[in-house]
């Protein structure tokens, strides 16, 4: 039996050994059993919602085109896996509908929203023709307006605001304040957080919000015994870049 099922997040797919945010890495990952795979979406200039994690193109098709001032087609001229290798050469940017088109049942897709709130109804509409279980889709953003609109307009969906708690130097200043962070989860019938795991996600941090019934996951953790911890410590989830490798390397410990 796999006590891991579920625990384990694909960081933009199979993104260590295929480009992240492509139908290569979100194939690869369910071919390699992965339970659920983390993508990031964002608009078009013609309202359509593709697959990508930057707002510009630079890092992964070399070629400088902010997201929300291209149309589809333009954005789907170029190459987004050449900067992995050239096995990967001619890799397009998916739209979300052909990354929801591989969702095979009983796995999970979690959805970063990376645009502002213009997306939500084209969201919300893709995902309704999708004919998904409402437990295949979650729904994640650090913008906690984004978030809480989200799940206003889709209670289906389980909803969780990102923090990065102590990822910059600016942000590790001051120790986040869990009472006030739930405060807000319920205010707003958030399902619970997604956290850098860094030195603020401690035991005690963690607990405090299972602790109310929230959902607990982290971001991004390669390292088995790592991640081993924190799931020791009850987190429901983390998230990796090397999903499959992790699952396998954290069961032999």
């Amino acid at each position: 039996m796999n006590t891991l099922n579920g625990k384990i997040i694909a960081h933009r797919g199979e993104s260590f050994l295929a480009p992240e945010n492509t139908l290569a890495s979100v194939y690869l990952a369910w071919k390699l059993g992965d339970s659920s795979v983390e993508v990031d979406v964002q608009l078009t200039k013609d309202n359509e919602i593709i697959v990508i994690h930057d707002n510009n193109t630079k890092r992964t098709a070399n070629q400088y085109n902010i997201v929300k001032s291209r149309t589809l087609s333009e954005l789907k001229k170029l190459d987004v896996g050449s900067f992995k290798s050239e096995g990967y050469k001619n890799e397009k940017i998916p739209t979300l509908n052909e990354v929801l088109n591989t969702i095979p049942p009983k796995k999970k897709l979690i959805i970063e929203i990376k645009s502002d709130n213009k997306i939500i109804s084209v969201l919300q509409n893709q995902l309704k023709e999708s004919n998904l279980q409402n437990n295949q889709i979650e729904i994640i953003s650090f913008n906690f307006d984004t978030i809480c609109l989200a799940k206003k307009e889709m209670p289906h969906y389980k909803a969780l605001w990102l923090l990065d708690l102590d990822y910059y130097w600016y942000t590790s200043i001051f120790a986040p304040n869990s009472l006030k962070i739930i405060q807000k989860l319920n205010q707003n019938n958030l399902d619970g957080i997604d956290v850098w795991a860094g030195k603020f996600a401690n035991e005690k941090f963690l607990k405090t919000f299972k602790d109310k019934n929230f959902l607990f996951y982290l971001w991004t953790i390669d390292e088995p015994s790592v991640a081993k911890k924190y799931l020791e410590w009850g987190a429901d989830a983390v998230t990796t870049n090397r999903a499959n490798w992790l699952e396998n390397q954290i069961q032999l410990i």
